[in-house]
């Protein structure tokens, strides 16, 4: 039986909510996401898994996630372990190739993954980041330089870009 800690990341009265496996991020969820997301996340992913609360266990992560909104960190070193199919893989490895403060169009990413008409099916990928924040979804942007999509709402994303400087 596996064992997933959990903690929660506050900043500015947004909550995410962090989970890991064997010393591994596996989840960051979004503020508008909750508890309840993680629960049923954690319940999708390992069925037969715990879930335990420990801020002990989770403080290397969150304290690395608070630099990050500080501006004191711009690339995180944290060990990941996203769960997706394998073409999902692939999108979000190519996310985590944009560097801080730059942006990439959904058909950048597309074409990054060799498939560059699947831009569509890039944007669903990006949806599905288990990862918030540290595999940067938050960094792609629609072709006509609008925000585009994200599960954690715009509102967030406009944060995001505003912690690494970004303008569109």
């Amino acid at each position: 039986m596996k064992t997933v800690y959990w903690s929660e990341f506050i900043d500015e009265g947004s909550s995410y909510q962090f989970a890991a496996v064997d010393g591994k991020v596996c989840y960051i969820g979004g503020p508008k996401e909750g508890y309840a997301a993680l629960e049923k996340w954690v319940g999708k992913q390992y069925p037969d898994a715990v879930l335990i609360e420990s801020a002990e266990e989770m403080a290397p992560f969150v304290n690395e996630f608070e630099a990050y909104f500080t501006g004191e960190k711009k690339a995180f070193d944290m060990p990941i372990d996203p769960k997706g199919t394998p073409f999902q893989q692939k999108v979000w490895e190519a996310l985590l190739e944009i560097p801080y403060g730059e942006t990439r169009t959904y058909a950048d990413i597309a074409a990054r993954v060799g498939r560059p008409k699947a831009f569509r099916a890039v944007g669903t990928a990006i949806g599905a980041n288990p990862i918030l924040v540290v595999v940067p979804c938050h960094r792609v942007i629609a072709k006509d330089g609008g925000l585009g999509g994200f599960s954690a709402g715009l509102d967030v994303k406009r944060a995001l870009h505003q912690v690494e400087g970004i303008q569109l």
